[in-house]
Parts: C-alpha cells; structure tokens; sequence
C-alpha cells in the first residue's frame, strides 16, 4: 500500500512529431541526377518552393501505395488539371512503378513511368554499390509521340561517389561529339565547404569545341552546417554562377525548436513539443548582355518559409516579385495516411486571388515514430529546462541527444536519418 501511495509521477516529456514528408520523394531517384544539382541546398530548397504550392485554380490528386506482402515495390499515381474546364488545359494522368533491391538502400532500383502526355512509356534504372563507390543508371524512353533530339532514345550515366567527392558524367549514345556528354560534374567537400563545377553542352562555339564555350560551364560554392537529419538544425549558403550569365545566391535553414504545449487534451506530464520551422532565400541577377537570346530575366528573387506546429498542420508561404502564395496543410497519420492542402495565390499585376487544392494518399513513408508510439518520445528532467538533458529513448538504448548532435543515428528510425553518407 505505501508502495501504491508513492509512486513517482512519470516523467515530463516532449514530444516528437514526424515531419510531413522525409525524405522527400526527390530523394529516391538522387542517384539518377548529377550531384551538383541536389546539393548547395538545392534539394532543400525546392521542396520549400515547389511542395504544397498548387498552380493557381488547379487541383492535384497523388496516391501513393505500397503493398503489405512485397514492401520492394510501390505505386505512386498522379492526377492534375484546371479547376475550371479549359479548352486549351487537359487533365494529365501519370504512374510510377518502382522495384527496390534493398528496403534501406533507395539508391538501387528500377521503375516504369507511364503517362497520358510524353513520354508515354520510360524506364529508369540505376545500381549503386556504396562498398565501390561507383554507380551507373540510365534513362530510357520506351514509347513517345515524336523524337526530336538525341535524348529521346536513351541517356546512360556512370559515377563515383564517397563522404567527400563526387563525379560523374551522363552520356547520350546516339549523339553526335557535339551533344554528348549531356552533363558531367565534379564536386568536393572540404569540412563545412562544398565546391563543384557542371558542363552541360547547350551552346556551340566557334571553333567547334563545345569545351571552350564558358556558357556551357556552371560552378558553385557553398558553406553548409548540420547532419541533414531533421532532428537537427541546419544551415545552408550557396553562390552560383550559372552558365556564365546568371548569378544566383541562396540561403536555407532548418530550425528545430521546442515550445510549451497548451492543449487540455494532453496528459499532464507533456510539458512541450517539437516544432519544425524552414526559411529560404533565393536571388537571381543577370550577369551577362541583356541583348543575348536566352530568355534569362534581369533579376528575380523568391522568399518562402514553412512552419509544422505539430505531426497535423504544416503553413507554408513564399513570396516574389510578381505573386505571393499561402499554403495549408492538414494530414492525418492513418494507415494510409491522408493530407489535404489549399493554397491562395495573389497575382499583383492584376490584382486578383486564386486558389489550388491537393490530395495525397500514402503508406511509403512509415511514422513509426509519431506521438502515439513511447519509445520515440523525448523525455526532459524538468518543467524548467526543456532544452537540457534531453534524452532518446530507442527501443531499450537510451540515446543523447549529443550524439544526434554528432551525427550517431543508429537507433533513429531510418526515416528521420540523414539522407546518406554519399556526397
């Protein structure tokens, strides 16, 4: 009985809502792009522009299954069109069927893309071996209304990659010596530096080397802090001069925070919550003679930041010279899960608000470490001090949050690892 009546209250914790989407979808076909377009905060920063923003007065419906007895494979499905019937506007219809050989590793695989628009029928393959280093992947458009350039019969790359460097070219076979390679990049990591250069044949020269021509060059910097985890914060800028006549600047943060929960609905020993908060920042300026014919505005900018309050409700805006948008998200974390999103776009030049709706169904992306499971809950040792001792509490291995810090993610579900330790 004096057992029973001194029984210690539980201890208060923080919890740990996953986030909307991680890893991105973009993520499981990186092996299929040159390095130098994904990092530099590239990837970070599309998602931020780009996800959850519906095009003005259109809707878009996405399904994205896998089964239950074979997890190898998957199903994602999309549906887009014009909220009002346009004759000019259809609504376009695509599917994507992936193989993974193995279910932690995204990075060798095989899918089928069939669409109601080309191309018609693609395949997209690629094979990776992270004990080599070396990777090779292809690109093959199976059925197309009509073939104009040498890319429409087939691309086939090869790459190394390791912590520190990576290169790789992606060749066209059927191109003349002109054409090919279609791109071929170097990039290399120096601490918390990053550097790389990208050659992508667009425009001749008149000696005939497509090598001597400076706007077929583009070579960036940038100076990156944080694992790429979402658990930890991270910090991002890059300086871009692309193709020689465009300079873009860009900045990303990630900030993880924890404030105090205000909800009667919890139990009293939660004292707070994480919370996710993202800001972009990009700028791009005309560098070269506005008379030249390459359709490159003089200068544009875009601004954008999201905030995740908890594991239901995502508020997205950005902001440009011409529109600016607002996003809401709401998902539920049934099996499988369901996010609904509308967003308002204001078109200053006409003065004149539109909106955009999405659905997402999905089961891809397991949240096995949501509120309702304790054993990725943070726990804190008092009210007082919610940012100190936090402890993870994994299976039966306590884990501190310094070796988050330090990049130890062994007992963190995969989906909240960092994307991989290949540059």
């Amino acid at each position: 009985m004096g057992n029973l009546m001194n029984k210690e209250p539980p201890p208060p914790m923080v919890l740990v809502p996953p986030l909307f989407d991680f890893p991105p979808l973009a993520a499981r076909t990186r092996m299929l792009e040159s390095s130098y377009n994904i990092l530099f905060g590239k990837l970070a920063l599309k998602c931020l522009f780009e996800d959850y923003f519906e095009e003005a007065s259109h809707f878009t419906t996405r399904i994205m299954l896998k089964p239950i007895d074979d997890p190898h494979v998957d199903f994602i499905g999309n549906l887009s069109g014009p909220l009002n019937h346009k004759p000019e506007e259809n609504i376009v219809g695509n599917a994507l069927f992936r193989w993974q050989s193995d279910l932690d590793d995204p990075h060798s695989f095989m899918d089928l893309f069939v669409s109601s628009s080309d191309p018609i029928l693609q395949m997209r393959s690629s094979a990776y071996y992270p004990k080599y280093g070396f990777g090779a992947f292809g690109i093959f458009p199976l059925l197309l209304r009509k073939r104009i350039s040498t890319e429409d019969y087939g691309v086939v790359g090869l790459r190394y990659g390791s912590e520190n460097l990576s290169v790789g070219a992606a060749l066209m076979p059927l191109a003349s010596k002109y054409e090919s390679p279609k791109h071929a990049w170097l990039v290399s990591k120096m601490g918390r530096l990053t550097v790389g250069v990208q050659y992508e044949p667009q425009y001749g020269s008149k000696g005939g080397s497509t090598y001597k021509n400076l706007m077929n060059w583009s070579a960036a910097a940038g100076y990156g802090v944080g694992s790429g985890s979402p658990l930890s914060p991270s910090f991002n800028f890059c300086l871009e001069l692309a193709k020689t006549s465009q300079f873009i600047a860009s900045f990303y943060q990630h900030v993880v925070v924890q404030r105090r929960v205000k909800n009667p609905l919890e139990e009293n020993e939660i004292v707070g919550i994480t919370n996710y908060i993202d800001f972009g920042f990009e700028l791009q300026t005309r560098v070269d003679d506005p008379k030249t014919s390459n359709n490159i505005p003089d200068s544009t900018f875009q601004v954008a930041a999201s905030w995740q309050a908890n594991k239901n409700f995502l508020l997205k805006g950005k902001v440009g010279p011409l529109s600016s948008t607002l996003a809401f998200a709401f998902k539920s974390w049934w099996k499988p899960s369901f996010t609904f999103n509308i967003s308002a776009t204001r078109d200053r030049t006409i003065g004149k608000t539109s909106y955009g709706f999405g659905i997402r169904i999905e089961n891809l992306r397991e949240a096995s470490y949501q509120r309702a499971d304790p054993n990725f809950v943070m726990l804190t040792p008092s009210k007082e001090h919610l940012a100190e001792g936090i402890i993870w509490k994994i299976g039966k291995r306590p884990m501190m949050q310094s070796d988050v810090n330090a990049g130890n993610f062994d007992g963190v579900p995969r989906e909240l690892r960092p994307l991989g330790k290949i540059l």
